[in-house]
Parts: structure tokens; C-alpha cells; sequence
């Protein structure tokens, strides 16, 4: 199995921020999170607000933990908003079930991680975070 080096999520971040400059986006702030759900690497750009780790990691948490992207998560709170709920207890708050979280597969479809992109409405938070992933040669599920 593959898995996201520190040089990967650096790569994924860079390329990522570089999207929403050419997008012309709010200033935006990224993260990528291993299998588990732990933070590689964060970046805060310059005017983003400082409350975006939070907002980002949640993202990328609630992608990871679920197995399915943020545009999959809130297509299931609209449909079932018990559910995820219930989701946010058990994970104590960690999961915002948008777009902007996406998950990572390696070249045989394992999840090995996912991205949170916030700053910018969640569709556009979702294409940076994809560009980032394929840029380092992995496989994004927004």
C-alpha cells in the first residue's frame, strides 16, 4: 500500500493554494490527513482566518473516517441529517459534511488519506483540493 509522504502532502498543499490563485479564490487553507486521520501538513494562507485549521481538518476527517467525500457526505445529511448527527457525536464534533473534504487513493483505489481545502465556497475548496491530489499523482474522491 501506498502511502502520503510528508514530500507528497507538501506537493498536494502547494498545488492545491496554486489552484485557488489561478481560480482567483479567497485566501484558502489546506491539509492532508494520513489513513488514520492525522495531520501531515497544514498550511494557513496569508488573510485566510484563523479558525480554517479547525474547519479544513474537519473536512478531511469526516472524509477519511467515512470513506466518502464531502460532496457524498452532504448528499447524506440532506438525505438523512439523523445520521450524520449521529456521526458528528461518535467522532465528537470532528466531521463538516461539505465539499473541500476529499479523499486520497493511491494507484489501486486504497484510501491512503484525505485532503480539506476551506476558504472559498465548498465547490471551488473541493477542485483546489483535487488539483493538489493529482498533481502528486494520486486519485481525489470529492
Amino acid at each position: 500500500m501506498a502511502e502520503i509522504t510528508l514530500r507528497k502532502a507538501r506537493t498536494i498543499i502547494r498545488k492545491a493554494l496554486e489552484k485557488g490563485h489561478e481560480m482567483q479564490l479567497k485566501p484558502l487553507s489546506a491539509i492532508v490527513l494520513d489513513a488514520g486521520g492525522h495531520p501531515l501538513a497544514f498550511e494557513r494562507e496569508d488573510g485566510a482566518s484563523p479558525g480554517r485549521f479547525k474547519i479544513a481538518e474537519a473536512k478531511a476527517y469526516g472524509a477519511v473516517m467515512l470513506g466518502m467525500g464531502g460532496a457524498a457526505q452532504m448528499a447524506r445529511a440532506e438525505g438523512q441529517a439523523y445520521f450524520m448527527a449521529a456521526v458528528n457525536g461518535v467522532y465528537g464534533g470532528r466531521v463538516v459534511p461539505v465539499p473541500g473534504g476529499v479523499l486520497v487513493r493511491d494507484k489501486k483505489g486504497v484510501v491512503i488519506g484525505a485532503v480539506g481545502v476551506t476558504g472559498d465556497t465548498s465547490d471551488n475548496d473541493a477542485a483546489a483540493a483535487l488539483a493538489g491530489i493529482e498533481a502528486a499523482g494520486f486519485t481525489g474522491e470529492a
